[in-house]
């Protein structure tokens, strides 16, 4: 996936802005995370959860990157339900790892 595939025609100007900065990320991997995740849950979202869910986006992208992979603890102000389904949240594309780095570094001798 590479893009917007929702309509947004449905959605109110918050749930449209939040879904256009969800693809607008500046780092690709959290525009794929952020951006597949409105797509799908964006019109089920609250109230409150739109709220959360724009504060979590208010992180900085390099941290979100390595909470959501794990590679660095968690802040205690992020162990929420939402940004626990956000990190469940598996985007359509092949994340880039320590083994899947050494997988190709293998298949290439």
């Amino acid at each position: 996936m590479t893009g917007l595939s929702r309509s947004s025609a449905d959605l109110t100007p918050r749930r449209r802005r939040i879904l256009y900065r969800c693809w607008h990320r500046g780092i690709r991997e959290m525009d794929l995370v952020f951006g597949q995740f409105a797509e799908d849950q964006i019109a089920r979202l609250s109230e409150a959860e739109l709220d959360e869910f724009e504060a979590i986006m208010g992180e900085d992208d390099h941290d979100l990157h390595t909470w959501i992979t794990g590679a660095t603890p968690l802040p205690d102000h992020l162990r929420t339900p939402l940004f626990a389904r956000i990190s469940a949240y598996r985007p359509d594309f092949d994340p880039v790892t320590l083994a899947t780095l050494q997988a190709k570094s293998e298949q290439e001798k």
